[in-house]
């Protein structure tokens, strides 16, 4: 058994690092970093930087954290690195001129985030590095609702352009469809977790059409005051989620192609741990990780890093991307019960 001690402050916040090779604690605003690799384990750094208590922190690699505080901003730490002020964000943090990010996809499973841009760039980043690992020029351009899916090894864009649905194929440059749908007002556009449909909300309904024909193959039909959006949040095979302006959540599985969808009668095998702030994307925050068991903040998004472009979360990982053209990928895998 080891015993560590801080000064001042209770430890209120504490984790591994993903390797387990480190345990960084948060004690008023100041952090913590011990390495626990051998029988006498030792500090190896402590960070100060917040102008009031940290609220928040987990490793985004084996070797650097992110923090929140309760001054509204994130600090990244490199642990290890030469002392200097963290990367900051905060609402009055000057951002870049990259191009924005308008869709941010999750696939854990190939081990990558897909993200693209309001240029028509795609890229795939590596989950558990951070590094791009190839880009794609696409012709989706500075159509904002769209999304991005890597299929059975195929690399698919869909986006709304010119009252039509575009299906193009990334890695051979192709347009596979071309979907016609109701002119009603375009609210969000989704590719099912199967990589089979693209989900279309629009003024009156959810519209499931075939990514391989082009068909309608499923609708249902919704009161328009009460939805909010399509929940990204939330995506499993053929069953999809919308957020309504009550912060309810209401589910329908697809199923098999042609078929009548199915409401689901309840969230159960959604992850136990919420992400809470994140479904209207133009409001300022913040956003924060909830254990919906305890009703506990475990996490925290604020100033400038809530103002959230995208945002994909399966209980595990959370990806976000920003106006800035930045991507930040997070694990909370110490947090996730087993």
């Amino acid at each position: 058994m080891a015993e560590f001690h801080v000064a001042n402050y209770d430890a209120r916040y504490c984790c591994f690092s993903p390797d387990s090779r480190l345990i960084a604690a948060a004690a008023g605003r100041t952090i913590y970093v011990w390495n626990v690799t051998n029988q006498d384990p030792h500090l190896v750094e402590t960070f100060i930087g917040h102008t009031d208590d940290i609220t928040a922190l987990v490793f985004s690699s084996p070797s650097s954290l992110i923090l929140a505080s309760k001054d509204s901003s994130v600090k990244f730490w490199k642990i290890g690195a030469p002392s200097m002020d963290p990367v900051t964000a905060n609402s009055g943090s000057t951002l870049s001129t990259s191009p924005s990010i308008y869709s941010i996809s999750l696939q854990p499973r190939a081990g990558v985030v897909i993200s693209s841009d309001n240029e028509g760039m795609v890229k795939i980043w590596d989950i558990s590095t951070g590094l791009c690992k190839a880009s794609f020029q696409t012709p989706a351009g500075r159509y904002f609702c769209r999304d991005v899916q890597l299929i059975d090894g195929r690399l698919i864009i869909v986006w709304y352009q010119d009252d039509k649905i575009h299906i193009w194929d990334i890695n051979k440059g192709e347009s596979l469809q071309t979907v016609y749908p109701p002119l009603y007002t375009l609210q969000d556009l989704r590719i099912s977790g199967d990589g089979s449909k693209v989900f279309y909300l629009n003024g009156k309904s959810i519209q499931a059409w075939s990514i391989y024909t082009g068909e309608l193959v499923g609708e249902v039909e919704l009161e328009l005051e009460q939805i909010l959006s399509l929940n990204p949040l939330q995506m499993d095979g053929s069953r999809i989620w919308i957020q309504l302006k009550d912060s309810s959540t209401q589910g329908w599985d697809f199923g098999i192609l042609g078929s009548h969808p199915i409401q689901l009668s309840n969230i159960s095998t959604r992850p136990s741990l919420d992400f809470i702030g994140g479904v209207s994307w133009k409001t300022s925050g913040p956003c924060w990780i909830k254990d919906r068991v305890t009703g506990k903040e475990v996490f925290q998004l604020s100033g400038r890093y809530a103002k959230l472009n995208g945002v994909q979360w399966d209980g595990r990982y959370l990806v976000v991307g920003y106006q800035s053209g930045e991507v930040l990928i997070l694990d909370f895998h110490h947090l996730c019960p087993q």
